[in-house]
């Protein structure tokens, strides 16, 4: 298990929360660093967490964590120098676990087809933990890694979503549907909107490449395909945009 190097306090505070014998340790500036920090270094301490003064030099434990770059993506939640956390990745989980419960009340849940940038990556988990998503599918291949960018731009929602990352995504589209999901594409071409999705259902909901969108052979795989129809003159959003709003749709948020 590959240790990661977290900069948002959000992030670390939700690691503390939920799995603290995976938090290595806090290093933290007393004098500079603000009161979200000064409050993780303080659950930190009552988890029996280690806490270390902060010496100024960043990255000062191991970087890395599958392919990323161990920079973090939540220096602006904190001030840069201040503070940082040594965590273990969290483990992802099999498909029948994951997919749970499907057929006895309604859900959202998301798989990511080749989805490349860790920061959409993380927004993606952060808006599914605010929605309640029941799980995510990851593709390992021509993916973002769930690197430390992402678990600090996610600011604790990596933590709360159980996620399952596979090599072959149709396999696990067919093994959400055996567990009673229907599948969901997305794609700027479809004939239907997203309001004409029947929200009664549990849905497993397929967001593309940044550029390609979702490849033909996932296409194929889904029981149906929908759309967002623009209203103004852009008629395109960033992908973790354009999950946000499905997901709030699915959900029946909006």
């Amino acid at each position: 298990m590959s240790e990661l190097i977290l900069r948002n306090p959000h992030s670390v505070m939700a690691a503390i929360r939920t799995r603290p014998r995976d938090v290595q340790e806090v290093r933290i500036n007393q004098r500079t660093a603000n009161d979200a920090w000064k409050d993780v270094a303080a659950a930190a301490q009552a988890a029996g967490v280690v806490v270390r003064p902060f010496g100024g030099r960043p990255g000062t434990a191991k970087r890395g964590g599958r392919g990323g770059s161990g920079r973090g993506g939540g220096g602006h939640e904190g001030r840069a120098g201040a503070a940082e956390a040594s965590v273990r990745e969290r483990d992802d989980v099999l498909l029948e676990p994951l997919f749970a419960g499907a057929q006895e009340r309604p859900g959202v849940w998301v798989a990511l087809d080749q989805l490349q940038d860790p920061h959409n990556l993380g927004a993606i988990f952060r808006t599914a933990a605010f929605f309640g998503v029941r799980g995510i599918v990851l593709t390992k291949d021509r993916s973002a890694p769930l690197s430390a960018t992402a678990y600090d731009v996610a600011s604790g929602g990596v933590e709360h979503v159980p996620f399952s990352l596979q090599t072959n995504l149709s396999r696990a589209i067919e093994e959400a549907k055996t567990s009673g999901l229907w599948v969901l594409g997305t794609s700027e071409h479809a004939e239907q909107d997203l309001a004409a999705i029947d929200r009664d259902r549990s849905w497993l909901l397929i967001i593309g490449n940044e550029e390609r969108g979702l490849r033909r052979l996932t296409l194929e795989h889904c029981d149906e395909i929908c759309r967002l129809s623009p209203r103004g003159e852009v008629t395109s959003l960033n992908a973790s945009v354009a999950a946000g709003i499905c997901i709030a749709g699915l959900s029946g948020a909006i």
